[in-house]
């Protein structure tokens, strides 16, 4: 295996997409979404490329199977092509706690990531995921200690499950969300505990959960 060897600017441009389409789409491109993405001239000068990238150890390959191919990493195993998203802080479900904020997620700072279906990716483009404190969203199936994926939104509909931030306290809290006039309601999903009731104007919309991870 020569992964050291200086690849050509085209086996570059067809692996590093090859990366990027198994992260996008959970899946290995076939020759022709290849050849169409990298603009080459026909499928065998992209089947000549995959031969040689295969040679030098940077992809298995079946020529007989239409998405045939596999990424190796340096020690020719198999890359994850399961996407991950960053877990870029914790969230309150039970009172508000100054916890989160958008320049947290922004920030460079390395987070530890998790990995999510391909289907949500595709689905809703850009995810990131916030560890949950507290018990208030327990009816919805969102405990202490699981990781929610989050879509960024500035809207919401009424019964979405949202990030809401709000601006006076600097507190975020996870909550059901519900717009009453000049009032927005949050209402937890625990028979034990109260909504919470601020003004319109006090309250952002961060985010909107699109699924719950269970950590055991």
């Amino acid at each position: 295996m020569t992964l050291n060897k200086k690849l050509s600017a085209r086996r570059q441009q067809i692996l590093d997409y090859i990366h990027d389409f198994l992260q996008e789409n959970g899946l290995p491109p076939t020759v022709r979404d290849i050849q169409k993405a990298c603009e080459i001239s026909s499928t065998s000068v992209v089947d000549y490329n995959l031969r040689l990238l295969d040679r030098d150890g940077y992809l298995n390959r079946r020529p007989d199977v239409a998405r045939g191919i596999e990424l190796l990493d340096e020690a020719g195993q198999p890359v994850s092509t399961t996407p991950r998203i960053p877990i870029v802080g914790r969230i309150a479900a039970g009172l508000p706690l100054p916890v989160f904020s958008v320049e947290d997620s922004a920030s460079s700072r390395e987070f530890d990531t998790i990995e999510i279906a391909p289907e949500l990716q595709r689905r809703y483009g850009k995810l990131f995921g916030l560890t949950v404190e507290g018990t208030s969203m327990i009816d919805a199936l969102i405990d202490d200690g699981d990781v929610v994926i989050i879509q960024p939104a500035v809207r919401a509909e009424n019964g979405d499950t949202v990030v809401a931030w709000l601006k006076s306290e600097e507190e975020a809290t996870l909550k059901k969300f519900y717009a009453e006039g000049e009032r927005v309601r949050l209402q937890p999903a625990n028979s034990q505990m109260d909504p919470i009731y601020c003004a319109a104007s006090n309250l952002e919309v961060r985010g909107k959960v699109v699924s719950v991870i269970r950590k055991f």
